[in-house]
């Protein structure tokens, strides 16, 4: 029997719905087995062989995958409305206990079905498939029985994000989508009471951020909904129910918000908040079920001290290349370090104006894609639009700039570009911002955001013919991705070489991996507000709004900061190593279309799988 070796990956991202319950209990799907060999199973990466079998699973295999997508839709309607599922858009699931016990249950279940199928018996595809089914499962658990979020992270009630994709997605003609909206806002009151029963032990961090991302939401329901029904042909009866259940809301999300305010003030008060620090156990698990790396979060942190350090000889060199150039008549400080944050605020100078912020992005986006286009980068879609729009309200508070992407079933509606405003900052902090943001990194920043980083990679994402690759993202992969494409476009040209562009991409690089420093640093080592601010500001040579927004980030997130510098490590290795395999034969163009085509699987999935196939294209 011919024997070939794929590595399969286990990783988990987690879904769009908030639904909840109470304490787990044990019952006739043996919970301990699942408890002893189902969680606490090492995700790691392992080596399946996969053989001619003598019994084709496949079939029944892809029927097994189609149905589960089926049931997970039904379980959790607003993750399926963010993919573009839109069977039950009418549906806002109440994130109470009864539905967590629900949840529980279908995870446990589907983890039983599984065993019918052996990855000997499968193609390299679909053992991968299975893989990435088993780990969410697994890690789907793990986050009910063991991290409970839903008790101190009152951030995580927020059903806004599906009314806005349901609002302003054209899936079918408006006046349907705002009675699908009336009947998911019958639901509003409950679930809002249902999130304020759930809560124990907030942390501080996260009430805040629940408040300010809650304030948005109250928009959704006051403002943007009712500014739709103005331009609709819905019935008049019809817009008298919708125009009850949207004060209803709002009424809800007022109370929700004042709830959150009392607490904010009687956790104040007392001193009882829940810390936002999770703990080296709670976090070595997470970064286990989330990064999906050959590394522990310990072992990547080493790894990023060390790469700060490489980085930072990297500038130092450049500085001192081009020092004369902007400081003739003075001497470079022996201090390099303060040599290059000297060079670098100098050079922050220019940058756009606070009016034109979101208008130079959007200038931007055509030279960008020319120029990956112009030297055959990679494939183009202008079918799959993106637009550049201001972050929604009840989006802000978390990062500056995101990308909301469709998904597999609805491939081809918008890509939005989210930008946030920077209508809530004084001038000085608008200045700080707009210098951290400036001429260089605003390029570097949309290149990593949406051409040829997030939009053009989860585009090519919806195309994979594997729905499960493409909607259970591994985030290593998505942000690595974006991280490894700034390099890749700098290595090809862009910028034309020009060391000023260099040593501010060298800039951001670093703070991708300082990303990993802080986030280890804080949520292990307990780094309190002024070590990280001056680890961002005097080793990262960041601008102290950008620094004060990365704490904050640090503080309402744990482990995700990590999976830029992870993802990108693996994919800018994997390259080099395919190169050095295939000598003249390598064509980057082909290298990233080939890449990309796997969806969202973690990158050694896609580095083994693309090793196999090469294997065997070889000359028998």
């Amino acid at each position: 029997m011919k024997l070939k070796l794929i590595a399969v990956c286990l990783f988990l991202v987690l879904g769009a719905s908030c639904a909840e319950a109470p304490e787990p209990k044990a019952d006739n799907l043996n919970e301990a087995e699942v408890d002893a060999q189902e969680i606490e199973t090492p995700v790691a990466v392992v080596n399946v062989p996969v053989i001619e079998a003598l019994t084709d699973q496949n079939p029944r295999f892809d029927a097994f995958k189609e149905n589960f997508l089926n049931r997970t839709w039904k379980l959790d309607p607003s993750f399926a409305v963010y993919v573009g599922f839109y069977q039950y858009d009418d549906i806002l699931v109440v994130p109470n206990g009864e539905h967590r016990a629900l949840q529980r249950e279908f995870y446990v279940t589907e983890l039983q079905a599984l065993k019918q199928f052996d990855a000997n018996q499968l193609n390299a595809s679909n053992a991968t498939d299975l893989a990435i089914i088993e780990g969410r499962l697994r890690a789907q658990i793990w986050y009910i029985d063991v991290y409970r979020a839903y008790e101190w992270n009152p951030a995580q009630y927020n059903p806004a994000g599906a009314f806005g994709v349901i609002l302003n997605t054209d899936y079918k003609p408006l006046s349907e989508r705002l009675q699908t909206i009336s009947r998911r806002l019958e639901s509003v009151p409950e679930y809002y009471q249902a999130a304020i029963n759930n809560l124990k032990t907030p942390t501080l961090e996260h009430l805040s951020l629940a408040i300010q991302q809650s304030s948005g939401a109250l928009k959704m329901f006051e403002n943007l909904i009712p500014d739709k029904i103005q331009g609709s042909e819905l019935e008049a009866p019809v817009a008298e129910q919708l125009a009850v259940g949207l004060d209803e809301a709002a009424t809800a999300v007022k109370s929700y918000i004042v709830w959150l305010e009392a607490k904010q003030a009687e956790l104040q008060q007392s001193g009882n908040a829940r810390n936002f620090r999770i703990g080296a156990e709670l976090y070595e698990k997470k970064f286990k079920h989330d990064i999906e790396s050959n590394y522990t979060g310990k072992e990547l942190y080493n790894l990023a001290l060390s790469a700060k350090d490489k980085l930072h000889a990297e500038m130092i060199s450049i500085s001192e290349e081009i020092w004369p150039k902007y400081f003739q008549d003075q001497p470079i400080p022996d201090d390099r370090l303060a040599a290059v944050k000297q060079l670098i605020e100098h050079l922050s100078q220019k940058h756009v104006e606070r009016d034109q912020f979101v208008d130079e992005i959007r200038r931007q986006m055509p030279i960008i894609q020319k120029f990956m286009d112009d030297n055959k980068l990679l494939d183009s879609d202008p079918t799959r639009p993106l637009v550049v729009r201001l972050t929604p309200e009840y989006q802000r508070g978390f990062a500056g700039a995101s990308v909301n992407a469709p998904g597999p079933y609805d491939a081809t509606a918008n890509t939005y570009y989210n930008v946030s405003p920077l209508d809530d900052y004084s001038d000085q902090q608008a200045e700080s911002y707009l210098r951290e943001y400036n001429h260089w990194i605003l390029q570097i920043l949309n290149i990593h955001e949406a051409i040829p980083g997030h939009y053009t990679q989860l585009m090519h994402a919806n195309k994979s013919p594997s729905k499960i690759k493409s909607i259970f993202a591994n985030g290593a992969m998505v942000e690595g991705w974006a991280v490894y494409s700034e390099r890749m476009m700098l290595e090809s040209g862009y910028g034309d070489n020009e060391p000023e562009m260099w040593l501010m991409y060298s800039k951001w690089n670093l703070r991708v991996v300082v990303n990993t420093i802080l986030d280890y640093s804080i949520q292990v080592l307990g780094m309190e507000r002024e070590a990280a601010l001056d680890l961002l500001m005097n080793q990262a040579f960041q601008e102290r709004t950008e620094a004060e927004g990365k704490w904050r980030r640090a503080t309402v997130s744990q482990v995700q900061l990590t999976s830029y510098f992870s993802g990108y490590s693996e994919i800018y290795a994997f390259r080099e190593e395919l190169k050095q395999k295939m000598g003249d034969r390598f064509d980057l163009r082909t290298f990233h279309n080939k890449f990309l085509s796997y969806g969202n699987a973690p990158v050694a999935v896609i580095r083994n799988s693309m090793l196999a196939e090469l294997e065997l294209a070889k000359p028998q």
